[in-house]
């Protein structure tokens, strides 16, 4: 028992103390109706580590974040200035767009590399198993950062995903606010994703702001609904994934599809009654 605690004492603290952000930005995705943002950036991320990795560096190097934070930035442009400003072509189609590329372009980096099917792997579904103090709470000073950040301009990225139109009444830049919610959420997935891999990351931005939404009509009343939802459904995750030998990441990701159905179910239930 004890060292099963041992073993999953730094995943846990990583599922409850890093997940909140997620949601807070999850909410402000599903707002705004772009879902496969955040798979399109956590794409982006993974091939500036695979870049890293075709050069020579450990996944768990500087340069190699350093690497995943530049692509995430160049994605970050690139999502801003293909922003449609009319109906014709759905701002979804475009990003897909960008998450197909980046995924076919990490297979293509990685083609050559003797080890590059299982680095391929640890970006789709992480290591999180593997994860340690120092990474656990480098990640969530950077965190508490960019929250910092959405707590001081607050009022500007509430009116970009939810009355942009108002926004532009009041002279509102969009093109600015949409780049820096763009880099900020970048930073935020750049630092999860060399630890949870893309498939997590994205589960954990959509799945608990879903769920919380079906719930929950204020925004903040979501990210704590959200986050509690995320927390508990972790702890299943792990706990599977130890007494069944299980993949972490997988397990998680399995058990939020569950809190979904739970929510999905419950909430139809609760209309109804």
């Amino acid at each position: 028992m004890n060292e099963a605690l041992e073993m999953m004492k730094w995943p846990l603290v990583a599922c409850v103390l890093l997940p909140g952000i997620l949601v807070y930005f999850g909410l402000h995705i599903v707002r705004r109706e772009i879902i496969f943002v955040d798979l399109a950036l956590a794409q982006v991320a993974a091939l500036g580590i695979c870049m890293a990795i075709l050069l020579g560096y450990d996944a768990h190097d500087w340069q190699t974040k350093a690497w995943s934070g530049s692509f995430t930035l160049a994605g970050a442009i690139v999502l801003t200035l293909i922003r449609p400003s009319g109906k014709r072509i759905p701002h979804e189609a475009l990003i897909g767009i960008v998450y197909v590329v980046a995924a076919a372009a990490g297979f293509l980096l990685l083609s050559k590399n003797p080890g590059g099917d299982e680095e391929l792997r640890k970006t789709m579904v992480g290591e999180i198993l593997l994860v340690q103090s120092r990474e656990v709470f480098v990640t969530f000073s950077v965190f508490v950062g960019v929250a910092l950040f959405h707590l001081v301009f607050r009022r500007k990225f509430h009116l970009l995903s939810f009355a942009p139109d108002s926004g532009r009444e009041q002279g509102m830049r969009i093109w600015l606010w949409d780049f820096l919610f763009y880099v900020s959420f970048g930073v935020v997935v750049t630092s999860f994703v060399s630890m949870a891999g893309v498939l997590l990351v994205f589960s954990y931005l959509i799945i608990p702001a879903v769920c919380a939404s079906l719930f929950a009509k204020s925004f903040r009343v979501r990210i704590v609904t959200g986050w509690v939802i995320s927390v508990l459904f972790s702890i299943l995750g792990l706990y599977c994934a130890y007494v069944l030998d299980l993949p972490t990441g997988a397990a998680i990701i399995c058990a939020l599809g569950i809190a979904l159905l739970l929510s999905t179910v419950a909430s139809k239930c609760f209309i109804r009654g």
